[in-house]
């Protein structure tokens, strides 16, 4: 099997950010966030760091994850992954239910099923840390946040994890190294020293990991002289916006670190497409102080590819399926298709910058960020269109008939590189999308387009691409589907 660099490559690919980790024995499992989407939280199991698989979604129920109004990058924000005493705890934020403070679900396998939520009420902000001082005191930390004012500060409270209730008055530690938005706080004891790590900068260009070091785990901390540890800010490097990491340390003793970045292409500014990903660096201890070493570990390349066959009736859905608003449930499985009601869309991530998927069905087949940024194709009987939608506004850029159509018919969609020479600098990029129908034997292409319009730094936003499947109109009846990476 080959293998690539960890600075250049994720270990889980494709709009899966803030990654957190914890290790059980020799297992290591690693969470990300998932915004609106649900189920909500990938979970993902390894035995050694660079081959992941996913083993389901923490939050698997409306009660765990209230769906509030469904925005995109509404939803559930970054969170911590821990294990104690024979319990993984999982705490984050619902954005889409703010005022009901962190959550915290619990699990004693996690691959499922996880507990009912409970409310932390007392803490209201993003990105939640929990640990535990040398007397078994469950801490949260947290970044004090309000939709009017935005990041305020870095809080801390012991609570009591069966209940959520506040143990005392929540107290400042570390604010920072003195970048904007000092977010993402984990805290850890290790060896003599109480570390509180951050995430500072913002989580675009600028992002970094900073690091503060106390005797004790309310403080008064001292930054680490090397701040930040680690950040691609001002660099041309093939992965930028490098930040929000999370430590673990090996069954031998030896220390690594998730962290989130993204995968650039095209002519400045440079265009995202598959949002946020995750990434493996190894650390070193120096002087006390975590050293990051990005190129440490090789990644086996994998085959991200699958195939989904609805025509055999009822199956389980395999945790890779997610849907933007409702739940999953509300897809019938049993007439030999899923079944997509109007108004909804079932969608799986996009995980490489070259690929194709093709899907059999009637309906709607698209490539989206959100409802508000993709391209489609519509099959109506024997009519096939080619639909671009940017910004909210839609046009139909091509039709094609179908000779001698059935209700079976075969569309695909897939990434290119670019070909365009429409910007001073060279390939607009950072890809092309190609929309096709099967025609015969043959695939007809009806529409080569832009692949800047379905990028983050067009849509904005949180998350990434990811294929969907459904119409706003009419039922869309998926039969297969298969994707393949290039």
């Amino acid at each position: 099997m080959a293998s690539t660099n960890a600075s250049v490559t994720p270990i889980v690919s494709g709009f899966h950010p803030d990654p957190t980790i914890c290790r059980v024995g020799g297992d290591y499992y690693l969470a990300t966030s998932s915004f609106e989407y649900f189920p909500g939280v990938p979970l993902f199991h390894s035995t050694d760091l660079v081959t992941w698989t996913q083993i389901g979604n923490v939050m698997t129920t409306r009660e765990q994850f209230v769906e509030g109004a469904a925005r995109p990058s509404g939803g559930l924000w970054a969170g911590t992954l821990r294990h104690r005493d024979g319990l993984f705890y999982y705490i984050t934020t619902n954005v889409s239910d703010f005022d009901a403070g962190q959550i915290i679900v619990t699990a004693s396998d996690p691959a499922g099923p996880w507990s009912e939520p409970v409310h932390v009420r007392g803490a209201i902000g993003i990105d939640p840390d929990i640990c535990w001082d040398d007397d078994g005191v469950c801490l949260v930390t947290w970044h004090r946040f309000n939709w009017k004012v935005g990041g305020i500060d870095v809080h801390q409270v012991a609570i009591d994890p069966a209940t959520g209730e506040l143990l005392g008055e929540s107290y400042p530690v570390w604010q920072g190294s003195g970048m904007p938005a000092a977010e993402g706080p984990h805290l850890y004891h290790i060896g003599d020293w109480w570390y509180l790590m951050f995430a500072e900068g913002g989580t675009e260009k600028g992002h970094s990991v900073t690091v503060a070091r106390a005797p004790r785990p309310e403080g008064p901390y001292e930054g680490c002289p090397a701040n930040p540890i680690l950040t691609r800010r001002s660099t041309f490097a093939p992965v930028v916006h490098t930040g929000h990491a999370d430590l673990v340390q090996t069954p031998e003793g030896d220390w690594a670190a998730v962290y989130l970045g993204v995968r650039p292409a095209g002519s400045t500014p440079g265009y995202h497409v598959l949002g946020r990903e995750s990434f493996l660096s190894g650390i070193d201890w120096v002087d006390g102080w975590p050293v990051f070493v990005t190129d440490r570990y090789e990644i086996p390349t994998t085959d991200p590819g699958f195939a989904e066959d609805f025509t055999g009736g009822a199956a389980a859905w395999h945790p890779r399926w997610v849907v933007p608003a409702g739940d999953l449930s509300e897809i019938d499985l049993s007439d030999g298709a899923a079944r997509v009601p109007a108004g909804r869309a079932l969608c799986v991530r996009v995980t490489d910058l070259t690929w194709e998927a093709e899907a059999e069905l009637s309906g709607s087949f698209e490539l989206r960020i959100d409802a508000r940024h993709s391209y489609r194709l519509e099959v109506e009987g024997d009519r096939v269109r080619a639909v671009r939608t940017v910004g909210g506004f839609s046009q139909i850029v091509a039709s094609h008939e179908v000779a001698g159509a059935t209700e079976r018919v075969s569309v695909r969609i897939s990434a290119v590189p670019s070909q365009e020479r429409t910007v001073p600098l060279g390939d607009a990029g950072p890809d092309e999308i190609l929309l096709a129908v099967r025609d015969g034997d043959a695939w007809t292409e009806l529409a080569r387009l832009d692949g800047r319009y379905v990028s983050t730094e067009v849509a904005s936003g949180f998350t990434g691409r990811v294929l969907a499947v459904g119409d706003a109109s009419s039922d869309t009846l998926l039969r297969t589907m298969t994707y393949r990476g290039r």
